[in-house]
C-alpha cells in the first residue's frame, strides 16, 4: 500500500473510532448536557452494537446488489452492440438517484412491506449510478493501443475485456465502490422509517420522543461505521495490490 493510501486509511479509521467513542452512552450524555439538553434514556452499548451489525448487514447486501448491477451495466454500455442503449440506461440510473431514498422507501412500502426490502430498493436506486458511470469511465479510459495489442495476439473481445480492460480499470472501479459503500451506509439509516433495525432507529425514535442523546448516538454511530468501513476497504485493497503477482 502506498504511503498516501496508508495515511488516508489511518485517518479514516481514527475518525471512525472517535465517532464511535462519541456514540458511547456516557460520552453522548455528556455532550448532550454540554449542549444544554437533558440526557435521557441513552442506548446501551449492547443495543448500539446490535443495531450496528444489522445496519452493516443491510448496507452490505445493498452494496453487493449495487456492485453486481452497476458493474454489469457499466460493462454492458461499453460494448459496441449496446451503444444505442447507453443514453437510456444512463438516464434511468440518473433518474433513480434523483428520487430521495425516503420517497423510494415510502412508495415501496405498500408493495414490499416493512423492513429490509424497501430499504434495499432505496440502496440500489441511490447507489447504482456512480458505480455504473465509474465502471464505464474506467473501461473507456483504457488506452486503445493496449486493446489493439490484445487483438494483434489473437484475443477475442471477451478475452480482451477479462484479461486487459477489467484489470486495468479495476483501481478506478474500486474507487467508485468506496463511494457506493459510504452511500449505502448512509442510506441504510433511512430504513428505520420502514421498520428496519438500523442505526437510524434511535435517530427516528429520538426525533419522535425529543431524545437528543439517542439522536446523537445514532448519528455518531452511523458516521463511525461509514468511516471505519471505508478505511477497511481502502486498507484491504491496498494490501491486495501489495501481494498480488
Amino acid at each position: 500500500m502506498s504511503r498516501s493510501r496508508r495515511t488516508a486509511a489511518l485517518g479514516f479509521a481514527l475518525m471512525g473510532l472517535g465517532l464511535a467513542v462519541a456514540s458511547h452512552p456516557r460520552v453522548a450524555s455528556w455532550i448532550t448536557e454540554a449542549l444544554g439538553e437533558p440526557a435521557r434514556r441513552p442506548l446501551s452499548v449492547e443495543r448500539l452494537l446490535d443495531l450496528a451489525w444489522k445496519h452493516l448487514a443491510l448496507a452490505g447486501t445493498g452494496l453487493t446488489l449495487v456492485a453486481v448491477l452497476g458493474i454489469g451495466l457499466g460493462i454492458l454500455i461499453t460494448r459496441r452492440f449496446a451503444e444505442p442503449w447507453r443514453p437510456l440506461i444512463d438516464g434511468l440510473a440518473a433518474a433513480a438517484q434523483a428520487v430521495p431514498p425516503v420517497v423510494v422507501v415510502a412508495l415501496a412500502l405498500p408493495i414490499l412491506g416493512f423492513g429490509g426490502p424497501p430499504t434495499l430498493l432505496a440502496l440500489v436506486a441511490y447507489g447504482i449510478m456512480p458505480v455504473l458511470r465509474g465502471t464505464a469511465g474506467a473501461i473507456a479510459g483504457v488506452a486503445p493501443e493496449v486493446r489493439e495489442a490484445g487483438r494483434a495476439i489473437g484475443l477475442t473481445r471477451h478475452q480482451i475485456l477479462v484479461r486487459i480492460e477489467l484489470p486495468l480499470a479495476a483501481p478506478d472501479i474500486v474507487e467508485t465502490l468506496r463511494t457506493a459503500l459510504v452511500l449505502a451506509i448512509a442510506t441504510a439509516a433511512v430504513g428505520a422509517l420502514a421498520g428496519a433495525s438500523t442505526l437510524g432507529t434511535p435517530i427516528v425514535s429520538g426525533l419522535q420522543n425529543q431524545n437528543t442523546v439517542a439522536m446523537l448516538q445514532g448519528t455518531a454511530a452511523t458516521a463511525a461505521l461509514a468511516f471505519l468501513a471505508d478505511a477497511a476497504l481502502l486498507a484491504g485493497v491496498g494490501g491486495w495490490r501489495a501481494i498480488r503477482p
